[in-house]
């Protein structure tokens, strides 16, 4: 997979984090609102987060908007959800040298700066 940084333009946290990253022109962006994710790279994510759950947003103001908080929810239905609508993916996401950094945690944002220097 090609090296990428997926992201929400509107979102603060996902400019910050672009911003800190300091990315370098290989790296290409994908806005997810624009241009959500496709199924490979759902499946190349899951078989990095190890779940279609771990690629999973549940801030997204679907969320409790669709009631989903009080549904037990399927690895497939989590599948769904991700290819239904944009804000349901965790964001931002750096794909670096096949390698996936998901979300916004210090901890995955300090492991992608590693991966980059």
């Amino acid at each position: 997979m090609k090296n990428l940084f997926i992201y929400l333009d509107s979102c603060n946290t996902c400019q910050r984090i672009k911003g800190e990253l300091e990315l370098t022109e290989d790296i290409s962006l994908q806005n997810t609102k624009e241009e959500p994710v496709t199924i490979d790279q759902i499946e190349f994510l899951k078989g990095q987060a190890g779940s279609y759950e771990a690629l999973f947003n549940r801030r997204a103001q679907l969320y409790r908007g669709r009631g989903l908080h009080e549904k037990e929810l399927t690895e497939a239905d989590y599948k769904d959800l991700l290819l239904d609508h944009y804000t349901f993916i965790k964001r931002p996401i750096l794909i670096y040298n096949d390698q996936a950094y998901i979300g916004n945690s210090k901890k995955v944002i300090a492991a992608a700066k590693e991966a980059m220097s």
